[in-house]
């Protein structure tokens, strides 16, 4: 019997073709037997492992107002070899995402409870209770400006903060500047700032919106780090803010909700209805979703600027609401310590997710990922599978001393906040080396 390798046989135009239908651990063995199907599987400028990446890890192509985080997929004009290390820096964060084993990563300077955040590539914005907005290098962890007036202007480190635990799997503890000459050299004070709380916030590549407890939102100008406008017409605190290309909307503990017109800040519409603060906000499109205390999720369209449906919660009291990228599903939690799943068009229950033990005071849907990222009162993360509601990886327990009040993800990170005053990166490219991570970057 002689043995002959068929692919010799063949066209390599053709052999490729026959590869291409292979999954990614067939590719690799296929890649072992020989010199010459190593050959193939590299040739075309690494064509099978760029479809193979691509297939598995290629966002859809479904717009989203505000990006968060990064994609994880970098450029795309990559050498041959790069394709098969960037796929396999996918896996080994995929599999720290499932086995629960990320790095963590403490932020300290805020000299109150961290009541939001957001972040991209380059950095992560938080908002405070000591009325000060703070951007941290994503990558260095250094806190690099401040923003507030005067009078939230730190003088020294918090005297509480020597006390408050970190997690086993810390390994950055970020420095706190407050007080010294490096904090007040990035400590900016704009001509309009915010004399409350910073309860919440919203960012793209142009502007970030934030809303307080002193009942207004101002819309900064992202590249300059200064004001636009000063968004005022609600009569309480500003819950939650968030925009697209078209608008801004706000909520308010005062039952209401405004939208803004993006391009000069006028005041569009006045959405009433809820009988109770109205704790969060989504947008998908021309839809709009709220969560309000009164135990209501609504559905708004914002072309008509009128009300569609309502799903109801159990119990009264939702704190937050998230909509799924393709529109067809709303998931909302709140006081009944359970996270609600409803089909968007028929308003029906389509399963729970559980497992908190106290209010669920944060919500994030990775679609891309397939994942779900909850916040609670009972001082854990939760994440799980959006399709089936499973957990995953196991619950973040007690990462924070005390309850979590807001988290965020994308396919590499979890970003949390807490009313201990710190915001906690959690890493899951862990393991991982820093090239290849750095293949997973995109250019912003």
């Amino acid at each position: 019997m002689i043995d002959i390798d068929p692919f010799t046989m063949l066209p390599p135009e053709l052999a490729t073709l026959i590869l291409s239908y292979l999954d990614h651990t067939s590719l690799c063995r296929a890649s072992a037997v020989s010199k010459g199907w190593a050959s193939l599987a590299s040739r075309d400028n690494g064509s099978l492992w760029r479809d193979v990446f691509m297939n598995r890890f290629k966002p859809r192509n479904i717009a989203q107002a505000v990006q968060m985080g990064g994609a994880g997929i970098g450029k795309l004009d990559c050498d041959k070899e790069v394709w098969k290390t960037k796929f396999e820096a996918r896996q080994a964060i995929e599999r720290n995402w499932r086995t629960g084993t990320p790095n963590a990563i403490y932020f300290q300077g805020h000299t109150d409870s961290v009541y939001c955040a957001q972040f991209d590539e380059r950095k992560i914005i938080t908002g405070s209770r000591d009325r000060t907005i703070r951007v941290w290098d994503i990558n260095t962890y250094e806190c690099v400006k401040v923003i507030g007036g005067p009078a939230a202007k730190p003088v020294s480190p918090s005297v509480t903060e020597v006390a408050l635990d970190c997690h086993p799997m810390t390994v950055h503890r970020g420095v706190n500047l407050n007080g010294t000459p490096a904090g007040d050299a990035i400590y900016h004070i704009p001509r309009e700032y915010h004399s409350a709380s910073v309860l919440c916030l919203r960012f793209d590549e142009e502007i970030m919106v934030t809303g307080s407890s002193d009942s207004t939102c101002i819309v900064w100008d992202l590249k300059t780090w200064e004001p636009k406008w000063r968004l005022e017409h609600h009569s309480a605190g500003v819950l939650d803010v968030c925009f697209d290309k078209r608008y801004i909307v706000s909520c308010s503990k005062d039952n209401s909700i405004c939208v803004w017109d993006r391009n000069n800040g006028e005041l569009v519409k006045i959405l009433t209805g809820h009988r109770g603060p109205v704790n969060a906000l989504q947008m998908r499109g021309s839809k709009l979703i709220s969560a309000s205390s009164d135990g209501v999720t609504r559905l708004w369209c914002l072309n008509e600027m009128k009300y569609i449906k309502h799903f109801n919660s159990r119990d009264r009291g939702l704190a937050a609401v998230e909509f799924s990228d393709d529109g067809k599903h709303v998931l909302a939690g709140g006081n009944d310590q359970v996270i609600h799943k409803y089909d968007a068009e028929t308003g029906a229950l389509v399963h729970t997710y559980s497992g908190h033990q106290g209010l669920v005071r944060s919500l994030f849907l990775d679609s891309e990922n397939n994942r779900v990222v909850s916040g609670s009162y009972d001082q854990a993360v939760r994440v799980y599978d959006f399709t089936t509601g499973a957990g995953l990886g196991g619950a973040y327990e007690n990462w924070t001393t005390s309850w979590i009040l807001s988290a965020k993800s994308d396919y590499r990170r979890i970003v949390a906040t807490s009313q201990d005053g710190r915001a906690l990166l959690m890493d899951f490219g862990k393991g991982v080396g820093p090239y290849a991570l750095s293949l997973l970057k995109g250019d912003n």
